[in-house]
């Protein structure tokens, strides 16, 4: 038992010591910004003054830790047209909107279907916007008319499909997975309960709770799985999506909670019990499963009971045990919106069930040794991995274990710089390959400097030596 324990104990200090916050300049950090200004390069050719607006959603932008083993893929963005906007069934059209917003704003009515959290959006109103009154003024549409979700256009592209997102490889390295959206600025009465429900240990706070109501919702344009045949429901339904909301919560956490969401979804997918896809058409298990199950812990349970007796390992057990009942009574409850069971019985839920009930803590402890501080040990030099080529007692574990740290708490100089390098690298290679508009002009702006000053003044020396370049070629144009 105190042979576990020490065990136990390595793991967490382990973790607690590789997981360093996320420094502003970071790879993921130029990656997400470089998809997003890459994701607002696109303009249907029949529309070339709308503007699609990204957001950064998923891994990069949930996660302010960053764990030895990369917990980032695919970059996920949200984006929306600057022409479309939803707003829930009954509620007025808005007079005011973000300066994003065109000029003319066509206005979708969220209405229900007869699955919690899957909507249609019908055309309701067209906004046109009053300069000297400052305000939109609205009509009422002249049509009964639905709207296409964009998971039935994307089907017809060439590119790779994942979930409602169309895959996109801006270098061979990078990959985009890019989702249309319509914005919805307001909170979406299908979620109506969520601000007000009775919490009893404080998370997440009123403060935050505000933050979440006010960024609102998107609505995705993809069906249900079992909907996804049929002839009108395929291609009409939509999805609520709470990406913005979950950003907000996440960031919230505590370290240690950011910790065990990222061992979770490791472990689970390592394990082949995830498919890793939100949105998959297998009836398996995904990320946003073990998302659902962290948002609920939170909330759940006591702040003493993520900080008392620090124990990594005993944290992922006990959540692996609570997702294991709820995959035995097929309850999976959505975290937003009441009566919305994220489970159903296509699911493959027995053999995970079985699977998830027979970890305990040893077992959990020798598989993150093996499968987790092992594949750290090899990112490192070889004079520090070796030490793992011949552990025989806790003590060399220790040893090998604390090399590793070492190392990694060395290295965070040589990773800014990596990332500031690749940056440049890119800038100048996307600056050269896109048409560099003034909308794209203030979108690579606006992306860089939230992350870095140095790249911000690098790219607009590239983004004036590219202008000054066509200009002398082909005049002066947008």
């Amino acid at each position: 038992m105190n042979d576990e324990r020490v065990l136990e104990g390595i793991i967490t200090e382990f973790l607690l010591n590789t997981c360093r916050l996320r420094p502003q300049l970071s790879g993921s950090a130029v990656q997400a910004a470089l998809c997003c200004v890459h994701a607002a390069a696109y303009h249907k050719d029949d529309e070339a003054e709308v503007d699609l607006i990204p957001l950064t959603t998923g891994s990069v932008a949930e996660f302010y830790i960053e764990p030895m083993l990369p917990h980032i893929g695919d970059v996920d963005v949200m984006a929306h047209l600057s022409t479309e906007l939803a707003i829930p069934r009954g509620h007025p059209p808005p007079t005011q909107l973000p300066a994003e917003f065109h000029n003319y704003v066509k206005v979708f009515e969220i209405i229900d279907s007869h699955l919690p959290a899957y909507v249609y959006l019908q055309a309701r109103y067209l906004l046109t916007e009053c300069v000297d009154e400052d305000m939109y003024k609205a009509i009422e549409h002249d049509e009964d008319a639905y709207y296409f979700n964009m998971s039935q256009h994307s089907h017809t592209s060439d590119r790779p499909i994942h979930g409602p997102a169309v895959v996109t490889e801006l270098s061979e390295y990078l990959l985009i997975d890019a989702v249309r959206c319509v914005r919805c600025l307001l909170w979406p009465s299908q979620a109506a309960d969520w601000p007000t429900r009775h919490r009893n240990y404080g998370w997440p706070d009123s403060a935050t709770v505000d933050h979440v109501v006010n960024n609102a919702c998107d609505v995705v344009g993809v069906a249900h799985r079992q909907c996804r045949q049929h002839e009108v429901m395929g291609k009409h339904q939509h999805r609520l999506s709470f990406s913005r909301a979950e950003i907000v919560l996440i960031n919230s956490w505590m370290p240690v909670q950011q910790i065990v969401y990222h061992l979770l979804r490791v472990f689970m997918k390592t394990e082949r019990l995830t498919d890793g896809a939100h949105n998959s058409a297998a009836a398996t298990l995904s990320n946003y499963h073990i998302k659902t199950l962290m948002l609920w812990a939170c909330e759940l349970k006591t702040r003493s009971w993520w900080t008392d007796n620090l124990n990594l390992v005993r944290m992922c057990v006990e959540l692996m045990q609570d997702l294991a009942v709820w995959l035995s009574e097929a309850q999976c409850p959505h975290y937003f919106i009441n009566k919305c069971n994220l489970l159903d019985s296509s699911f493959n839920l027995e053999i995970i069930r079985s699977r998830l009930i027979s970890i305990s803590k040893s077992c959990l402890s020798s598989w993150l040794i093996d499968n987790y501080i092992r594949r750290c040990s090899q990112l490192c030099p070889r004079s520090v991995s070796r030490l793992f080529d011949d552990v025989r007692t806790t003590l060399d574990l220790l040893n090998a274990v604390s090399a590793v740290v070492d190392w990694r708490q060395n290295t965070t100089l040589y990773d800014s710089g990596s990332a500031f390098a690749h940056g440049c690298y890119d800038i100048a290679r996307i600056v050269s390959d896109e048409c560099l508009t003034v909308w794209l002009l203030d979108c690579w702006l606006t992306e860089l400097r939230k992350i870095s000053s140095n790249l911000l003044v690098y790219f607009t020396a590239v983004a004036c030596l590219h202008i000054a370049r066509r200009t002398s070629r082909t005049g002066l144009n947008d």
